[in-house]
């Protein structure tokens, strides 16, 4: 992560919502490596403005592509350990032997304007965000058909080492196995499917009574007369 603040985005509201204000939300998607839930998560964003990407700090090299700031904030070990020494961090993890951290900055700000925000973050993620911060997240898990497509569509990547793949997997498996820590589980065996039904939570979540915080001041106007 850059020491500059990360400017915070202007409050957009969720096409589908009144003009009552309402708390934002942290929309989390976890899936093994593989399963499905970059794809999903770029969806999203290409379809829903009022979305905004977590951008978690990370010690991994760049990507071709990527970008500094947009994809990861890229950092290195000793200004990482000095973000988690000042408690800069959400939550934080190291997975094959690089760290990754959702930095705090100014997403509380941000969900008291009725900001949403997406979450691509594992399983350790997802509970540590959960104890912090449990009546602003909403969990989903996205689970493959069977190991053997996950199985395919990582040898399919044609990124990583068999070695790899073998962690991969092995790790997909301890993963899944916390399936239960999460609100809502969609298999991912046709990913258009997935998507809708992500879609779908993502909606139902937006208009939760109580994150409409708008709604107490409308209702007692309502009730008046």
């Amino acid at each position: 992560m850059t020491d500059a603040p990360v400017p915070l985005p202007q409050a957009t509201p969720p096409q589908d919502q009144d003009t009552l204000h309402r708390r934002g939300l942290m929309f989390i998607l976890s899936s093994p490596s593989g399963a499905g839930k970059t794809t999903i998560a770029r969806k999203l964003l290409a379809h829903d403005a009022a979305l905004h990407v977590s951008v978690s700090a990370t010690t991994r090299p760049t990507r071709p592509g990527e970008v500094d700031g947009k994809d990861y904030h890229f950092v290195d070990q000793a200004r990482f350990n000095e973000m988690v020494e000042q408690n800069e961090f959400f939550e934080w993890a190291t997975v094959f032997g690089h760290s990754y951290g959702t930095p705090k900055g100014q997403i509380r700000a941000g969900l008291k304007q009725g900001l949403d925000y997406l979450f691509d973050i594992d399983w350790q993620g997802t509970q540590q965000l959960y104890q912090k911060a449990q009546a602003d997240v909403v969990r989903v898990f996205i689970l493959p058909p069977s190991l053997d497509e996950l199985s395919r569509r990582l040898v399919g990547r044609g990124t990583d080492s068999a070695e790899v793949i073998a962690a991969r997997m092995a790790r997909a498996q301890a993963e899944i196995s916390h399936w239960d820590g999460y609100d809502y589980v969609v298999i991912n065996d046709d990913v258009d499917v997935c998507f809708q039904k992500v879609r779908e939570i993502l909606a139902a979540e937006r208009m939760r009574r109580t994150r409409q915080t708008g709604l107490i001041d409308f209702v007692r106007e309502l009730t008046r007369g």
